[in-house]
Order: structure tokens, then sequence, then C-alpha cells
């Protein structure tokens, strides 16, 4: 027997199928018709939401209720979730498609919007945007998802969990795991499948689109949209919610996903985008009649390509800064264990000012002695540099310091700034790739002796803190 509240989730989706036919119909007449939601619809949509509010702070995670309580609430028929929050206007704002929640049982639209907050005191929002380089959307998104759903039951039939990701990918990726292994593993099995991101059409000729199903590649898009806000700031934000909702128990996985967000601070390895980074480095091929042609394999009269790149790496050091011998060569060290997988060709470009050196290099023991100059920085001269020569990858050392413009933007290779833990960060307006800091090390050996290197209350690169999710 229908309960009351399935009776009126009911009636609101096929209030909401009106609205939309209505829409689409007068976009036909009228492309620049724009969706206007009656606030009547709205109002009875929103008590719908109260009550799975009320459900919320009755259950023994009234945690959920409580946070939600303070976020703003929005309808939106573009998104292709259930839910989906953003950070605006000092606020977080949780979005609703009527189309697809109004499909969910109350237990379901529970976790959905559970779900939600999961991504928020994980900092997902701004994890995302770490992750922009180098890595897919839908590998981030599945990545993102899979911790959150670990911990919740009544999922929707569509979620991405750990056994359909191990299922559809064929995979065999271990529970509880932080979130960069997640994406990790995810990128590596979208790359074996070839899909090709470019040749993908956008069906819509609609600038305000109508989503009626969940796709997972598009379920964070809307993050986008939030203020542009440090993540200082927005842990700040997160934590005065988290405190204005802890008003009794919480379960064990929820208490140390907030004790790790109080204690974290915020920064992931470097040496993680690097390893990602290379394995984007477009290669150069060579024709082979070993092998068909991927995209024509019956036309045997093709040749068919092997990869005889090698990368062109650009490792800048800036001379002038506070980034001292030991970040750098412990640093340095970590370059080459990365790249040595890969057919490479490094370059050590020693800057401040200028250009002041080039020479490239090996190994760890082919790398010179910084030379004695401390002039002012300007980036500039290393991008035309590696403009110049053709760089597949420009890994930048720096304390952060110099124009707050490039004269010379990267043309066709990746870019990743690494600021040493004196700094604080990049002078420029728009970095042209991601910007990682290094945690502070302390070495008593200052000689460049890569294989014996020894610690003193210190860390090194390896030893940086992760925030496992």
């Amino acid at each position: 027997m229908e309960t009351h509240f399935e009776t009126l989730a009911k009636g609101l989706y096929e209030q909401a199928n009106k609205i939309i036919d209505v829409f689409l119909k007068a976009k036909r007449l009228d492309p620049k018709t724009k969706l206007s939601i009656p606030k009547d619809f709205q109002k009875e949509f929103f008590s719908l939401v109260d009550k799975v509010n009320v459900s919320l702070m009755e259950d023994k995670d009234n945690f959920y209720g409580y946070f939600l309580l303070q976020m703003s609430r929005e309808i939106r028929f573009d998104i292709s979730s259930p839910t989906a929050v953003n950070f605006k206007g000092a606020n977080y704002v949780i979005y609703f498609n009527p189309l697809i929640f109004l499909n969910l049982t109350i237990k379901q639209m529970e976790t959905t919007i559970k779900h939600e907050i999961l991504h928020i005191v994980s900092m997902h929002l701004i994890r995302a945007k770490e992750f922009k380089a180098g890595y897919s959307p839908l590998a981030v998104n599945m990545a993102m998802n899979i911790v959150v759903n670990t911990y919740l039951e009544h999922l929707p039939p569509y979620a991405v969990t750990l056994e359909w990701v191990n299922l559809n990918y064929s995979l065999k990726l271990l529970p509880f795991e932080p979130f960069e292994y997640y994406v990790e593993k995810l990128q590596t099995a979208l790359d074996l499948l070839e899909t090709a991101e470019d040749e993908t059409e956008d069906e819509s000729n609609s600038a305000e689109k109508i989503e009626t199903d969940y796709n997972p590649e598009k379920t964070h898009d809307i993050w986008e949209e939030s203020n542009d806000i440090d993540e200082k700031t927005l842990k700040e934000f997160t934590e005065k919610f988290i405190a204005n909702s802890h008003k009794g128990s919480i379960p064990n996985y929820l208490e140390n996903m907030l004790a790790k967000l109080k204690n974290s601070k915020g920064e992931l390895p470097w040496n993680l985008y690097l390893k990602r980074l290379m394995g984007a480095v477009e290669s150069n091929k060579k024709k082979t009649i070993a092998r068909r042609n991927r995209r024509q394999p019956d036309r045997l009269d093709l040749r068919g390509q092997l990869s005889s790149h090698k990368a062109k790496i650009a490792v800048a050091l800036d001379i002038s800064g506070s980034i001292s011998d030991e970040e750098f060569n412990q640093a340095i060290k970590e370059v080459f264990a990365m790249v040595r997988n890969y057919n490479h060709e490094v370059t050590i470009i020693e800057c401040d000012s200028e250009i002041r050196r080039v020479y490239k290099v090996k190994s760890v023991k082919d790398v010179k002695d910084r030379i004695n100059i401390r002039g002012g920085t300007k980036f500039t001269p290393v991008f035309e540099y590696a403009n110049t020569h053709k760089m597949d990858l420009l890994v930048y050392f720096t304390d952060g310091k110099g124009e707050d413009e490039l004269r010379s933007i990267p043309r066709g290779y990746k870019t990743l700034w690494v600021i040493s833990g004196n700094g604080d960060k990049l002078s420029l307006k728009e970095a042209y790739g991601a910007v990682k800091k290094l945690k502070d090390i302390e070495i008593k050996n200052t000689a460049l002796d890569m294989n014996d290197v020894s610690f003193r209350d210190g860390y090194s690169m390896n030893d940086q803190e992760k925030i496992h999710i």
C-alpha cells in the first residue's frame, strides 16, 4: 500500500514533468525562453525535503539533519544526480533535481543527502580542483564517490560503489583505501580503454539542458560554480558547520573523517601529480608494419604506430628563492624515481631574473651544486626556454615569489609548480598548471650524495601527510 510520503513524491514528480514539458514546448518556439519554476511547486517540494530532514534528525546519525538545516536549498533540473552541492555566498548550497530525486525512496533520499555532506566534510570540493591536471573528471568523480559510498546504506541502484567499479572495469580495488589510491587505479583503467574525450560531442544545443538520468562523469560539474575561495577559508566554514551539527553521538567512520579534517593541513604529495603528468605526456609515434592501424584494423595497407618518444622534462630551480639545497636535492631524487619507467631526458634550468645555467642529467649523481647568484625572480625566461626547446613537461621549484603575469605562456606541455616549504603561494594570477607545496625538511648532510641522505627532526618528501578520507 502506498504511503502518504510516496503519494506526495509521486504527485510532485508528475508536476515536475509537466513543468519541463511546458518549458520545452515554449523553448521550441523561442530558444531564449528561460525555465521558470512555479513558487507553489517549490513550496511543496521543499516541504517534502523537510520531511526527509525530520527523518534524518530522528535518526541515530542526526549529524546530517543538523548539517542540512544550515544549508541553502535550490532546485536545478540541469544536474545529472538527485542532489549536488557547492559553496556560494558564504554558505553551502544543496541542489535537487526533482526528476531524479523524486524517484527515490525516503531512505535513498536520506542517503543521497548524506552523500553530499560527506563530500563536504571530506573537502572534495577543493580536492577535485587539485586533480584537474592529469586526471579525467570521470576518474576523479568515481574515486570520490567510492570513498563516501563505502559508508552509506540504502544507496540508489545506480550509485558508484567499489563493487560496481570492480565489476564494470575488471578491477580488484581494495576497500577503505584513500582517495589517491582509487583515482590512480581508475585513471589507469580508463587510459587502457583509450576513450577519446575530445571525440565526444555534446548532443545538447540548449544552454539550459534538462537532465533526467544519473551521469557519474557530470555529477560534480556544479562544483565549478562555487565561489573562488582558498582551502583554509573553506575549511574554517566547514568546521563551523560541523560544530553546529555535532549534537550527539556520531558513527565511528564519521568521527574519524571529522578528526582528519581538523588535523589535516590540506597538502597533497606533489610527486603523485608528477607521476600522473608523466603518464599524460603525449608520445610521438613511429610507423610499424608489425602492428595494424588501431583506427582502421582492416586496412592492411596502413601501418600501425609505436611510441618512440623521449619525454623532454625540464626541472627549473629558482636559485633566488628560499628553497634549500636539502629540499631540492631530495625533490630531484623523487623526480628521477617518478620518471624512471619512462623514456626520458631531464634538463636542469637554474634561473633567478634570468637563466644562469642549463645542463642535462641522467641521474641524481649528475646534478651540480647550485651556482651562488641571488638576483630577483622572473619565471618568464624558463617558459621561453621550454617553448623554444619544445619540452613535454616543466617542473618548477620556487618559493613562489616572482611576476604576477607571464610574458610567455606554456605551449604544448604540462606545468607543475612546486612551492618550497618556506614559500606561501604562487605570485602569478594564472598558474597554467598545478601548484603544490613541499614539506619542510632539515638535513644534516648538505652534500649532494643522494645515496646517503640523513634527516634530523624532519621528514622526507615521502613522509608528506596524506589525507585518508
